[in-house]
């Protein structure tokens, strides 16, 4: 699975088999139904190597069935065959539409059907959105793999969505120490200050590094009102630097991606020149993202 083996690797079945059985037609000892469950199968094995799943994989990758391009997104909406060499169902994946600078109304009227938001093609909101995000995308922003963040923006546009807590202030400090022996270490600090219905908290927290104390120090605050943000935990941290020519001062993109008990994960974005303010903006959203989901799948229980 997944071609896992010494050296090189092994052919890997994840590929093989769906190509046999949905372009050759060759029986194997897979029925179709338990095709279905090859993405799942796939990404469960990565978890338990802990490995980053791959998100380029055929078939079962993240963005094997991901389309762009306005054109592109339209032209499937009217027959996905026109794009796609096999229908995602068929190997447990699902169809992914991204939004970038590339981006028209077909994909941003797409994914917000898939995220149930309703809104009629011709308002004038959808224009507003789609130059929002291409705006965005100009200062430092991506949408293309950060659906949670963009799904937010939407939310703030079209629907007013307030988030459960409002930052006031927050101050992080970098210590570099020595131990006895002689060896540095370093030890982040945050302090915040956060309104959480109506009621403010300070709180203060140590991390490993000041994106870890930012996340403790603001889940001291949270915890009280939201227990449910304990299950939720970083899976992946991305860090880009868009203008190298800028050395030091250049905008940061950070990318988080989270995770929690029910295996569901979301990516968020930040971009700003200071890399803790980028990190703080993707964190917070990614909160925010865990709470409305959470509170809405309690509403519809």
């Amino acid at each position: 699975l997944n071609g896992l083996g010494e050296r090189c690797g092994n052919a890997n079945l994840v590929s093989l088999l769906p190509t046999l059985m949905l372009k050759m037609g060759y029986e194997t000892a897979l029925s179709r139904e338990d095709l279905r469950h090859l993405t799942h199968v796939s990404r469960v094995v990565d978890e338990r190597l802990n490995r980053a799943h791959n998100r380029h994989a055929p078939y079962v990758g993240e963005n094997a069935f991901a389309h762009k391009g306005g054109l592109h997104v339209s032209a499937v909406e009217k027959d996905a065959r026109s794009y796609e060499h096999v229908q995602p169902e068929d190997v447990g994946n699902a169809r992914k539409i991204l939004v970038s600078d590339q981006a028209g109304r077909s994909n941003v009227l797409s994914l917000l059907k898939e995220v149930g938001m309703t809104i009629e093609a011709s308002d004038p909101r959808i224009d507003r959105l789609v130059r929002l995000v291409k705006e965005r995308e100009f200062i430092g922003y991506t949408y293309d793999g950060a659906e949670a963040s963009f799904e937010l923006l939407a939310r703030r546009e079209l629907e007013n969505l307030t988030p459960p807590f409002e930052l006031v202030s927050y101050r992080v400090m970098d210590e570099r120490r020595m131990t006895e022996t002689g060896a540095p270490f370093t030890l982040a600090e945050a302090t915040m200050k956060v309104r959480v219905d109506g009621e403010l908290h300070m709180t203060v927290a140590e991390g490993n590094g000041p994106v870890n104390a930012l996340d403790r120090a603001l889940r001291k605050a949270l915890l009280v009102a939201y227990p449910v943000l304990v299950d939720m935990h970083l899976v992946d941290y991305k860090v880009r630097i868009l203008e190298s020519a800028a050395g030091t001062g250049a905008v940061t993109r950070v990318m988080l991606e989270c995770s929690d008990a029910s295996r569901r994960r979301w990516t968020t974005v930040g971009a700003s020149s200071n890399v803790i303010e980028a990190s703080w903006q993707a964190l917070s959203d990614a909160i925010v993202y865990k709470l409305w989901h959470d509170a809405h799948a309690r509403g519809r229980a």
